[in-house]
């Protein structure tokens, strides 16, 4: 049994426990965390397989990205000034360049966006896309634990959706036989807008045969209650729980406009919503009401969403525009503390996978994943009064993370990829996207899914 020890680092355990320590350490044996304590009770005749000083460090659980579309980095800079958040935009802008991308665009793309994710502290993240079989091998090879949902856009049309349903299982059974560390999940991109009810029952069944769970969006503008006020006379989350899509898990990406009258209804059910505040702003659209969601019960995560939309996967960033966010929206500081805003960035996200059991924070038994930051840096000043909570979310960013672990295994050491070859990656996305237009320009006719 293999065993690694971080000490004398500060310890932020995070969870229930709610644990810091000043000079702390962390015991990990193969892929799971043992231990857990302050350096004086160490046992000082125990050998390790290897021991690593975190002096001047921080040590705290790896961050949980809750929704984002890993092969969209493709496209970062070829939005600007669209919001993505409705269905015009998204698909006179996005789906134009979907329309026209090849899968042998999109390995170097996720390579780029995982390499990012680990550089700044992310070790897991919720994916949504379609090419799943360009996407799987590179997340595997990555060493990141995730949930890859296969992307299903039908638009109502019988063939698509018997396409995309084949699809949908084909890449159900292939993540059935991948390590524990990869999810299959079913990715409706949304309900009633671009996935028919007819399509949403048979997304449903398949997540009950494959015990699954279902990442959508949803409540972005306000379309999905127009068309059910429309034609059933209820709102969407009514809707959805009539039609019993709400007993499956369910993860929701922006969650803006869901009325406040739905919300106890969700907090009773497996629904997490998931705020992505820099794409919400850069859209233009309203707050995520991310407070009120969370007093009513509901479980909220954060996630980066597209990288054209945002445009970086750092959660630090993204922690720090959420927290500010929220108290714009609620017209008082400290709507979210930052030990708030950490629980949804660790545990939340963990619950939101269903992986609470085996994530989120730092406890004898759990996963060994976690992140070592470097307090040396910008922003953590004065260290009597700075404390480590409002330095997290409000002072730093993900570059002062050094080491990155997922399952006991080192994927970034000392600020260097141990798993990806982000240079490698870069040249060939240069490549890809010159072909992309190329294709694009050539294509301006093209109406089928890829």
């Amino acid at each position: 049994m293999a065993t690694t020890l971080l000490f004398n680092g500060m310890v932020i355990a995070l969870g229930q426990a709610d644990r810091i320590f000043d000079r702390g350490y962390v015991l990990i044996e193969d892929d799971r965390i043992t231990a857990v304590g302050d350096v004086a009770s160490l046992p000082s005749n125990r050998a390790y397989d290897e021991r690593i000083d975190c002096a001047g460090k921080l040590i705290m659980p790896g961050l949980v990205n809750a929704h984002t579309h890993t092969p969209m980095t493709l496209f970062r800079g070829l939005a600007e000034g669209v919001s993505l958040l409705t269905l015009d935009g998204w698909y006179n802008t996005i789906r134009v360049l979907e329309l026209a991308m090849t899968g042998d665009m999109v390995a170097a793309s996720v390579e780029i966006a995982c390499a990012e994710m680990l550089r700044t502290g992310t070790t897991t993240f919720a994916d949504q896309y379609f090419f799943t079989d360009e996407i799987i091998p590179v997340v595997a090879k990555s060493g990141l634990r995730a949930a890859l949902a296969y992307g299903v856009v039908e638009l109502g049309e019988p063939a698509a959706r018997v396409r995309e349903l084949t699809r949908l299982e084909a890449f159900l059974e292939e993540m059935g036989q991948q390590t524990d560390r990869l999810q299959g999940w079913i990715g409706p991109h949304a309900f009633f807008v671009d996935n028919s009810p007819e399509m949403m029952e048979a997304e449903r069944q398949l997540a009950a045969k494959y015990q699954t769970g279902l990442h959508i969006h949803i409540s972005t503008t306000g379309e999905e209650d127009a068309f059910c006020q429309q034609h059933y006379g209820k709102s969407a989350v009514r809707q959805m729980d009539a039609m019993n899509m709400l007993n499956q898990r369910l993860i929701a990406a922006h969650a803006i406009t869901i009325p406040a009258e739905d919300w106890q209804l969700l907090a009773e059910r497996s629904f997490s919503a998931v705020a992505a505040a820099t794409a919400c702003m850069r859209a233009g659209a309203e707050a995520a009401p991310v407070v009120g969601m969370r007093a009513a019960g509901i479980n909220v995560a954060i996630g980066t969403d597209n990288v054209c939309n945002n445009n970086d996967y750092d959660m630090f960033l993204e922690m720090r525009t959420l927290a500010k966010l929220a108290s714009f929206r609620e017209k008082r500081p400290g709507a979210l503390s930052a030990r708030e805003v950490l629980d949804m960035a660790t545990v939340c996200g963990a619950k939101a996978l269903g992986l609470e059991a085996e994530i989120g924070d730092l406890t004898a038994g759990k996963k060994a994943d976690l992140i070592v930051l470097d307090r040396n840096g910008i922003g953590w000043l004065p260290l009597p009064t700075n404390d480590p909570f409002t330095a997290l979310v409000y002072s730093v960013n993900g570059l002062q993370v050094t080491d990155t672990m997922v399952d006991g295994r080192w994927l970034l050491r000392e600020r260097q990829w141990l798993t990806l070859d982000y240079a490698a990656a870069a040249r060939q996305q240069s490549n890809d996207i010159q072909r992309l237009l190329a294709r694009r320009a050539g294509q301006q006719g093209v109406n089928d899914h890829p």
